[in-house]
This record gives C-alpha cells, sequence and structure tokens, in this order.
C-alpha cells in the first residue's frame, strides 16, 4: 500500500523559513567563533602600557612628528644630564626632512621606534591603509637609521583590534605608556613635572613630546630627571624595559586616540 503526505503551501513555507533561520543561526555562531579564536587568550592583540618589575627602571620616550626647534634642545638636556638611554619614536615624513636630527639621535645611542607615516587615526583606516601605512614608515626609517625598528607608536596613540593585529604581523610590539606628561597641553613646566613624578613608578613608561608644538618639555626635562633619579629611578630604553619581566598589556575593546604633536 502506498502513502501519500499532502502539505499546504503555508506549512512548507513556514518550514522552509525554519531551516533557513536555523542554517543562518548557526553560520553567524561558528562566524564569532572564529572571531574570538583570534581575539580571546594569548591571541587577544595587546599594546604595552608598563612592565611589572621590582627593580626602579623608568622609561622616557619622547614623540616627534613636526618641527626641528624642540629636539635638539631635549637632546642637549639628556646628554647634560647624563641620560644615556631613552627611546623616540619618529614619524617617517619628519624623519625625511630631518635627517640631521634622526643622526643625532643615533649617534647619542638612544632607541628610535617608529611612529608611522601619515599623522591620522589608523583606527579609521581599513586594512590595507593601515598595513601600508607602517610598512611606509618602516622603509624610511631602516633607509635612514640603517636598522629596522621593532616597536611602534601609533599617531594620536589610536588603535584598535585590526591595528593591532596588523602591526603584529608587521613584527612590531605596540607601544602606549602609563603616565602620560600631558606636556602636549603645555600646562605649565610645574604641572608636568609634578605629573611624571607623582605618577612615576617600577616599570613605567612615560609619554613625552620633542615636537615644537609642545613648548615647555624641554623646560620641566631636566627637573623631572633630576626628581627621578634622587627617587632611584634609573633611566632605560623601552627594548630594555621589555627584556624585565611581566610586561603590562591591556587588552583592546574600542579605538582610543587623543591628540598628539
Amino acid at each position: 500500500m502506498n502513502y501519500f503526505y499532502v502539505i499546504n503551501g503555508k506549512k512548507l513555507k513556514r518550514i522552509l523559513f525554519i531551516a533557513m533561520a536555523i542554517i543562518f543561526a548557526a553560520g553567524i555562531v561558528y562566524s564569532e567563533q572564529q572571531n574570538i579564536s583570534v581575539f580571546t587568550g594569548d591571541q587577544q592583540p595587546k599594546a604595552i602600557y608598563s612592565v611589572k618589575t621590582d627593580k626602579k627602571l623608568i622609561a622616557l620616550t619622547f614623540d616627534i612628528s613636526w618641527g626641528d626647534k624642540r629636539a635638539e634642545p631635549i637632546l642637549k638636556i639628556l646628554e647634560d644630564k647624563g641620560v644615556k638611554k631613552a627611546t623616540f619614536f619618529l614619524s617617517s615624513p619628519w624623519s625625511k626632512s630631518h635627517t640631521d636630527i634622526v643622526d643625532r639621535i643615533k649617534k647619542g645611542g638612544y632607541e628610535i621606534g617608529s611612529h608611522g607615516h601619515k599623522h591620522v587615526n589608523y583606527s579609521s583606516l581599513n586594512d590595507d591603509e593601515i598595513r601600508k601605512q607602517i610598512s611606509a614608515a618602516h622603509t624610511i626609517l631602516t633607509d635612514i637609521t640603517g636598522s629596522g625598528p621593532k616597536l611602534i607608536r601609533m599617531p594620536n596613540g589610536d588603535f584598535d583590534k585590526r591595528v593591532l593585529q596588523i602591526a603584529g604581523e608587521l613584527g612590531y610590539s605596540v607601544i602606549q605608556w602609563d603616565t602620560d606628561s600631558q606636556d602636549w597641553m603645555n600646562p605649565g613646566t610645574d604641572k608636568i613635572i609634578n605629573r611624571v613624578v607623582s605618577k612615576a613608578h617600577p616599570g613605567d613608561i612615560v609619554l613625552l613630546h620633542a615636537s615644537d608644538t609642545c613648548l615647555q618639555t624641554h623646560e620641566a626635562l631636566p627637573v623631572i630627571i633630576d626628581e627621578l633619579r634622587a627617587k632611584g629611578y634609573e633611566f632605560v630604553t623601552v627594548s630594555e624595559m621589555l627584556n624585565q619581566t611581566d610586561v603590562k598589556n591591556k587588552e583592546v575593546q574600542d579605538s582610543m586616540s587623543r591628540p598628539v604633536f
């Protein structure tokens, strides 16, 4: 005996709709799992803010993207104060037009990191453009200094997970800071000094600037150096700091930015 099942059109449409919804939902779950596998645990892209250490080590870092009036006075202060270890993050267009200052930074034995190419928020760019900006800066800085930088501080301190991941793929560690001197705001020499000295801690990375728009950094720097030394701090490069244990990373939730000059 043969049996025949009759399904009306409405019921058939309902079944097909439910089946398609299940398949679509399963696809979303799979996609999310793939994304989670990229951005969780040890694979989560991170930026470095400081290093956990018992040693009284501190890294002074200087961003430069514009001008030629502030960098040399800052270099002279470091030399006069006998600070042989510091890290300079240089934008590649600035470096290309100020090779004499870059050469002085290198001859002084200071570490050179990348500050990118275009001074824009990289989180606003597509993946190809992010890669292009980092790579362009790398080529220029390598040609000028003779060695490829391994550290990068993004323009404006801005990044997201994509920026961190692409930077990592290109062999870079993204360096932020734990203490922002806020010298870029030109708040007054005393405020810059007090902010750095009061917030300084072992393993700290300090953000300073040597661009012309930062008018008070060279005035605050001698006192900062003296007061940190009086507290027992030793000045090291960022790379030397990273050789300590327990790098302090922060997982990225959203892009972040601030004015940097």
